[in-house]
């Protein structure tokens, strides 16, 4: 079984190192790791140049966000089963990729996601919140339940099947696809009690009033357009992140 590692990034010359030798650090011996770059204009790209081994496949174009950069990146995976590494990320073991490759291996399932830890940007090793995501029940979306976005692998035919990011969501794509999958697709999934990724604080989501609205907004439109709930789903899944820092 081939995995890919997709890596979408713009401007992130401290932290991709980190990512990319994250990713090479993994046990498992198949592993495809693709970066799309935006067209960084920092010294993102000589970064990768000098860290990057031949597992890492690099393409520098330019998008229109995050999500296109993804959906450039997937596009271009040949592999069996896809997930992400975000450019301010990583494994949390070396093993992660062991335990998807494990889950995975049940043809009955089409997709696995595992735990994850948000840490202080300068000191990944602190830990601030806790996301433990639990055991999948399809009742549980209507409560505002999902995976944690970069701990989901999933088959190259849910792609296929399902679709990409929509991209006209700007912070919540990741939110509305894997609603789609989950309820739309109705994709089975396996939960694997590991802690998968360590997640830095101050992501784009939440770095202003603002955004945190527009977030709100782009969720409340997810949760209408995949049928999945409204208001109340979507203040169970705001809620719910209070016990994160317990």
């Amino acid at each position: 079984m081939k995995i890919s590692v997709v890596t979408a990034v713009f401007n992130r010359e401290v932290t991709i190192a980190e990512a990319i030798e994250s990713v090479a650090s993994q046990t498992y011996p198949n592993v495809e790791h693709v970066i799309q770059d935006g067209e960084s204009k920092d010294g993102t790209l000589a970064v990768i140049a000098r860290v990057a081994g031949p597992e890492v496949s690099l393409q520098s174009a330019r998008d229109t966000g995050i999500y296109d950069g993804i959906n450039k990146g997937i596009s271009r995976t040949t592999g069996d089963v896809v997930g992400l590494m975000h450019s301010d990320d990583l494994f949390a073991s070396p093993h992660v990729l062991d335990r998807v490759a494990e889950a995975m291996a049940d043809p009955a399932v089409d997709g696995v996601y595992g735990d994850l830890d948000y840490v202080a940007e300068q000191d990944t090793s602190r830990i601030i919140r806790k996301w433990r995501s639990g055991s999948y029940d399809p009742t549980k979306l209507r409560r505002g339940w999902m995976p944690p976005h970069p701990t989901l692998y999933l088959r190259r035919e849910i792609f296929d099947r399902w679709g990409l990011y929509d991209t006209s969501f700007r912070i919540a794509a990741d939110y509305d696809a894997m609603l789609r999958y989950l309820s739309k697709g109705e994709i089975r999934l396996a939960y694997v009690p590991e802690v998968f990724v360590k997640m830095r604080v101050g992501g784009e989501s939440n770095k202003s009033l603002s955004r945190i609205l527009k977030k709100s907004r782009e969720d409340y439109r997810a949760l209408k357009g995949n049928g999945v709930g409204g208001l109340g789903a979507l203040a169970m899944k705001n809620l719910s992140k209070i016990q994160q820092f317990f």
